[in-house]
């Protein structure tokens, strides 16, 4: 445990930097070994803040000199600890600063800062990566031009990369060779970037829509070239349509993207040169998945957004994370889904649009809400934090996204584009607040709503938790009005709970969309405001208010939440009947898709209810004629169809159970997908031979993923039945297979079994054989293992101690560690388990404290579990947290946990 006091960081206390620093000239002498950095810093007063020291912020380096306005600087003009420079420099005037500094590239693990993958040299330097490379005022709002020298030998470092444009290159005398980069436009240290090494590189000009011609890039290992080219044209389709959605435009000579096999992230947005895990670069039909190709669309799409929403307007301060993560997000999913829906027919397209939602709030429900529910639990500004890098979370990225997505609503398509149009008008260059960014789309709201405003709209960013909004409903057959009555609450969460567990919140301002369907399931249009609307979009801003709707005959059938308007949970008395209507016949296709998700809770539910009680499972037939029903509707995509036969995942309903029981989830899942894949077998079968792919080439086309998605999820089915020829079909998919979606759902089928036999570990053996010298197939063959049902502590062992396997990267420390312990409920949930948990957060953290911190959060919630579980997972969190040496990233989630 540490014994040293970790400071914790307020967001009121904010205070501007006294200094300013228009100009920074970087020269870099590259050596994995130890590398020189001189950092010659023009400052500048800032008004009104005269007279201050200045400080400078360093990690893990080695300061050789300083000078100060020409004069070497002695021990005695400054104070040097491990993390700060402090001096105090002449009062009143400019004045400039010369630091010499050396870090050590090869022996930083920790992949922040300067480090060596694969023989190259990256950096990494959001959140506070800089300060390793150099001592810097390392905050987002000091934000400087910069010019940057790159010197290191041609053999190893032909290429010498940097933000911005290339100014110059030569040969030096000494044999060496040397880049001269700069950058036109101003930006904070975290977005600075440098790349060496020798790779390949895909490349194309494309044309902005003001006539500029643009270089767009594309850099990975030597020999896998033809795998970006994916990448390339994900890349010029942002750029298109960027400029097309928002008004956007690229504003640098060229856009680089290069793949590093070792990263933290999954990217990372520093101007003009990105840098990302290979994983969202690297893909070609037999080794990547449908899901592999739309991940790569959807992380290029995010970080080339950010160099507008992110890089020319940034965040003050890491408090303000969300504003350019949350937009960026909502922004990456629009492109997502436009391109998913480019083409189509206005009934396909809503649908494709519909299937980027679902897989939208799955994740969200998955991964964040949890997160709301738990010790953990911030807004998504937070107003405190010990180690910024533990706030890049779900509730950040995700729930900010659905803020976002929410003033979208709420202003709609042109009133949001005016908002942003407004925001960049008043903000382009600068480093602000999510204030801000919210004032500005308030300007706009308040122009088409004259008497509201964004004041109760704002809780949305400091109020954490998942508000829960109950909805009443009663119908006067005399007056033939249908009364809507919802109502809201927010329970304390997380450190709130503990010091005020009674304490009520203010009411937020949730868009809540409605529809009506007769008892026949026909379409209502409602008459509101002088108008007949398909949907009615009601906002509510009360803890409750009742909406009259006039003209309706017969007690309708309400469709809630339409395209999941708000990040909210629905209580509502809804019989299993009205649920099924609505899965078969609503008009909005997410309100269709929850209304059978929600009825397949319920099952899952009972089902857990009644192992837990010792009695048999109840019948699935309700649910059984509702997936029979879907599947008989010819009218649905492949795409929407395996999105609407799809179970909840075993997280969401952990999630639903009190106390939270996961061999009992996990039992209960098993249990209805053996059934619903016995009980429609036949169609199944007709299911999986009807979407088998043709002879052409392989296509990442929506179209053709998404029949390959519903012949996998056929396929799944079949086998889990137990029965007739599943396991068959799934041998012959995988020795049949021409492309990796199929290979995989094969393969997946295969282990999902409690049982391992021989066939499967020879499937598994061929697997590695095949593909044993990519890494990211690799990565494949050790998750797929980790998340198979059979698979225990002892068989994790046995793969790390697999030549292949490396604590120390990152992609394969996540595909083996971070998938059993985060997502195979079955074998986490054993005392082994949370022994083996709890041993490897603490290997991760003498290695990469960042990623150790993230496998850390795999406990967050033990208090919510039953007693069986309990006990045992309080006593790896005291494990780890009584651990000596524990870095601050993993000792504050673990303090949290246990509220200590």
């Amino acid at each position: 445990m540490r014994t040293d006091s970790i400071q914790t960081i307020h967001r009121l206390d904010y205070t501007p930097y006294p200094y300013r620093l228009p100009e920074v000239s970087l020269e870099f002498d590259l050596d994995p070994e130890r590398t020189l950095v001189r950092s010659t810093l023009r400052f500048e007063p800032a008004e009104g803040l005269e007279g201050h020291a200045l400080e400078l912020y360093g990690e893990d380096l080695e300061l050789v000199s300083i000078m100060l306005d020409g004069r070497a600087l002695s021990a005695g003009d400054y104070t040097l600890n491990d993390h700060t420079l402090t001096l105090r420099p002449p009062a009143g005037r400019s004045f400039t600063l010369v630091v010499t500094s050396a870090c050590r590239p090869a022996a930083n693990t920790s992949l922040m800062g300067l480090y060596v993958s694969g023989g190259k040299l990256f950096t990494q330097c959001e959140a506070q990566g800089f300060r390793r490379i150099t001592w810097f005022p390392d905050r987002p709002d000091v934000m400087a031009r910069y010019h940057v020298t790159l010197r290191a030998q041609p053999g190893p470092f032909p290429l010498l990369l940097s933000n911005g444009n290339l100014i110059a290159q030569r040969t030096l005398g000494d044999g060496r060779h040397q880049a001269i980069w700069e950058d036109p436009h101003p930006k904070p240290s975290y977005l600075f970037a440098l790349v060496a090494g020798d790779f390949d590189c895909l490349e194309r000009i494309e044309t902005t829509r003001s006539g500029k011609p643009a270089t767009l890039q594309v850099y990975s290992d030597r020999g896998c070239g033809e795998q970006t080219r994916w990448a390339l044209d994900c890349l010029a389709h942002a750029m298109r349509w960027d400029e097309q959605r928002f008004g956007l435009e690229l504003d640098l000579d060229r856009f680089m993207v290069v793949a590093a096999r070792d990263f933290n992230m999954g990217a990372m947005e520093n101007k003009g040169l990105n840098i990302f895990n290979a994983a969202y670069v690297m893909a070609d039909p037999d080794t990547a998945t449908d899901a592999a190709y739309r991940g790569i669309e959807a992380v290029i799409g995010h970080e080339y957004f950010h160099n507008w929403t992110g890089n020319r307007v940034t965040c003050r301060d890491w408090f303000q994370l969300s504003l350019k993560e949350g937009l960026t997000v909502f922004r990456d999913q629009e492109f997502s889904a436009d391109m998913m829906a480019l083409g189509l027919p206005d009934r396909e397209a809503a649908s494709a649009r519909a299937v980027k939602r679902i897989d939208d709030v799955t994740t969200l429900r998955i991964a964040q809400f949890p997160e709301d529910a738990g010790p953990m639990a911030h807004p998504i500004r937070p107003d405190s934090y010990q180690e910024i890098a533990n706030f890049y979370t779900a509730t950040v990225y995700e729930k900010g996204a659905e803020v976002i997505r929410m003033q979208h609503t709420l202003l709609g398509e042109a009133g949001f584009r005016a908002g942003l149009d407004e925001y960049f008008r008043r903000h382009d260059g600068q480093a602000v607040t999510c204030d801000d960014f919210v004032d500005a789309m308030e300007s706009v709201y308040r122009r088409l709503h004259p008497r509201e405003d964004f004041s109760v709209f704002r809780r949305w960013y400091s109020q954490a938790g998942t508000p829960r909004v109950q909805v009443r409903i009663d119908h006067d057959a005399t007056a033939q009005t249908c009364r809507i009555t919802l109502s809201q609450r927010c329970d304390p969460v997380g450190l709130e709970a503990r010091q005020a567990p009674a304490a009520s919140k203010p009411p937020l301002h949730i868009p809540f969309a409605i529809g009506l369907l007769d008892p026949d399931g026909e379409p209502i249009r409602i008459e509101w405001e002088g108008e007949l609307r398909d949907t009615l979009l009601l906002e509510l801003r009360e803890a409750s208010r009742t909406w009259v709707l006039p003209g309706i005959a017969r007690r309708p059938v309400v469709s809630l939440l339409r395209n999941f308007s708000a990040p909210v949970i629905i209580e509502a008395e809804r019989p299993d009947a009205e649920l099924a209507l609505l899965a078969r016949q609503d008009t909005d296709p997410f309100a269709r898709w929850e209304a059978g998700q929600e009825l397949a809770r319920r099952h899952l539910l009972a089902c857990v209810a009644a192992f837990q009680g010792g009695h048999p499972p109840p019948a699935t037939d309700p649910l059984l004629e509702t997936w029979r029903a879907a599947l008989a509707d010819t009218e649905l995509t492949p795409a929407y169809q395996a999105r609407l036969l799809a179970l909840p995942s075993p997280k969401e309903i952990l999630e639903l159970t009190q106390p939270m029981d996961p061999q009992a989830t996990v039992r209960a899942w098993t249990h209805m997908q053996r059934a619903l894949g016995a009980g429609l077998a036949q169609t199944w079968r007709a299911v999986h031979d009807r979407n088998a792919d043709d002879d052409g080439p392989y296509r990442p086309d929506p179209a053709s993923a998404g029949r390959r998605s519903l012949r996998n999820l056929a396929l799944a089915y079949l086998v889990a039945a137990r029965a007739g020829d599943g396991r068959e079909r799934a041998l012959a998919q995988y020795r049949d297979a021409r492309n990796m979606t199929e290979r995989m759902g094969a393969l997946t089928a295969l282990l999902s079994q409690d049982d391992e036999d021989s066939a499967a570990k020879a499937i598994l053996d061929d697997f590695h054989m095949r593909w044993r010298h990519d890494p990211l197939v690799v990565d494949r063959w050790f998750a797929v293992q980790a998340t198979a049902p059979s698979c225990d502590v002892a068989r994790v062992r046995a793969l790390m101690a697999h030549p292949d396997f490396s604590l120390r990267n990152p992609n394969r420390a996540r595909s083996l560690l971070f998938r059993y312990c985060m997502d195979n409920l079955k074998g986490l949930h054993t005392p082994a388990g949370y022994a083996f948990w709890a041993e490897q957060v603490l290997a991760l953290d003498q290695i990469n404290p960042e990623i150790a911190a993230r496998l850390a959060r795999g406990l967050d919630n033990w208090a919510r579990y039953a007693p069986y579980a309990r006990e045992a997972m309080r006593e790896a969190l005291r494990r780890v947290h009584g651990a000596p040496g524990l870095s601050r990233n993993v000792e504050e989630i673990v303090s949290k946990a246990l509220n200590v």
